[in-house]
C-alpha cells in the first residue's frame, strides 16, 4: 500500500477556522464522561524494550498528569496478538480515549473498530494504523526522516558507492515511509549506476539482532561496501557489531534514527555517522494533550492529513533534526535529551 502524506487546502482552512472535531462514534451520551472526576486514557504501546519507547511512555503519563488525568499502560512486548488483549482490556476498564503505539499497523485496525463499538476514539502514536476509521495521527514526517538519511548518505559518499541497506520492521508502516523517503533520493542515482545496492533486508520487529545476521550476510557477500543506510538506532547497532567483528566498524559511515544515548555515543566515538532526533517529549506531551482534548469534547486541530487505505486522517506531524558529532551539543544535550557527560563519557 502507498500510504501518502498530504494537506488539502480545504482541511487547511477547517484545521486553522474551527479545528477537527473529533466524535466518539457509539457514544450515547457524551456528558457522563464529561462529569467524571477523572479523565483515563489508555496507552497501549508495541513494546518498553527501547529506551526511547520508556521516554515516551513517561513524558505522556506526566503531562496527563499534570492536566489531571490518569494513564493506563499495557504493553505488548511485539506481539500482535497480546496487544489486542490489551486493547480489550483498555476498552474493558472504560477508558475515555485510546491511544496506539501499533506494532502492526494493519492488525491494528481491529482495535479501532472495537474501541468504535463502545464509543472510544482512537489517536496512532507514531505508527499508522491502517484501513480503519482512525480519528487522529500523531508522528513525524516520516518520509522526511529517509530522505534526510539518504541525503546524508550520499553526500559523505560524494554522490556514488556501494551501499547496504537495512529497512526496519515489515510491519511497521514507518519503515515503508522510511524506505519511500530514501528512495526519493536513492533512485535517480541508482537508475544511473552512481549507488550500487550490494545488500538489503527488512529487519523483523527492529531487533538489532536481526540487524546484525543481515549485515553478517551482506559481509559475506562482500565487503566493498562505502555506507550502510540503516533506518533506526538499534539496527544500526546490530550492523555496527557484526562490523566490529569483521574489523570495518568506524570505516564507512552508517546511518540511525532516534537519537538513542548508545547512538550518541556511537557517534562521538565515530562507529556511526549520524541519527535523527524526533523530539520525544515534543510527541508525547503533545499526544497527550490532544487525547485530553478530544476525551473533554474540544476541538482538535491537525496540520495536515494522511490516507491510511480507508480514510484521509486528521494528522499532527512534528519536524525532524538530523544530528551528528558537530551538532551533538545543539540539538539532544541542549534541550536536555542526554547529558553532555553520559554522551561524551558514557560510552568510554
Amino acid at each position: 500500500m502507498n500510504i501518502k502524506v498530504g494537506l488539502t487546502i480545504l482541511s487547511f482552512i477547517i484545521s486553522i477556522v474551527v479545528g477537527f472535531t473529533l466524535s466518539k462514534s457509539g457514544e450515547s451520551d457524551s456528558s457522563d464522561k464529561l462529569t467524571k472526576d477523572q479523565i483515563v486514557i489508555g496507552l497501549s504501546m508495541d513494546t518498553l524494550k527501547e529506551a526511547r519507547w520508556q521516554r515516551d511512555r513517561d513524558y505522556f503519563i506526566e503531562k496527563v498528569e499534570a492536566m489531571g488525568g490518569k494513564v493506563l499502560v499495557q504493553s505488548a512486548n511485539s506481539d500482535d496478538t497480546r496487544q489486542i488483549q490489551d486493547v480489550r482490556s483498555l476498552i474493558s476498564s472504560r477508558v475515555d480515549v485510546l491511544v496506539i503505539i501499533p506494532h502492526n499497523g494493519a492488525a491494528m485496525a481491529t482495535a479501532v473498530k472495537e474501541a468504535h463499538k463502545a464509543g472510544i476514539p482512537v489517536v496512532a502514536y507514531d505508527r499508522l494504523i491502517t484501513d480503519c476509521d482512525l480519528d487522529l495521527y500523531i508522528s513525524f514526517d516520516n518520509e522526511i526522516v529517509g530522505e534526510e538519511q539518504a541525503k546524508y548518505l550520499i553526500d559523505k559518499l560524494g554522490g556514488e558507492g556501494n551501499i547496504v541497506r537495512l529497512y526496519g520492521a515489515p510491519t511497521d508502516n514507518n519503515a515503508k515511509l522510511f524506505k519511500q523517503g530514501q528512495d526519493n533520493i536513492l533512485d535517480p542515482l541508482i537508475e544511473k549506476g552512481a549507488i550500487r545496492v550490494v545488500h538489503d533486508d527488512w529487519v523483523k520487529d527492529w531487533d538489532p539482532a536481526n540487524a546484525k545476521r543481515i549485515m553478517n550476510a551482506a559481509i559475506t557477500k562482500t565487503k566493498d561496501f562505502d555506507g550502510v543506510l540503516a533506518s533506526n538506532d538499534g539496527s544500526a547497532g546490530g550492523a555496527i557489531q557484526s562490523m566490529m567483528e569483521a574489523g570495518l566498524a568506524g570505516k564507512v559511515p552508517v546511518t540511525g534514527q532516534d537519537a538513542d544515548l548508545v547512538a550518541c555515543q556511537r557517534i562521538v566515538n565515530g562507529t556511526q555517522a549520524m541519527t535523527i532526533y524526533k523530539p520525544i517529549k515534543s510527541i508525547a506531551t503533545s499526544a497527550a494533550e490532544l487525547a485530553y482534548k478530544m476525551a473533554t469534547g474540544k476541538p482538535v486541530i491537525a496540520n495536515s492529513s494522511v490516507d491510511n487505505g480507508e480514510k484521509n486522517v486528521p494528522s499532527v506531524l512534528l519536524e525532524v533534526t538530523v544530528v551528528t558529532k558537530e551538532n551533538l551539543k545543539d540539538t539532544v544535550i541542549a534541550d536536555g535529551y542526554h547529558s553532555e557527560e553520559a554522551v561524551f563519557d558514557g560510552g568510554k
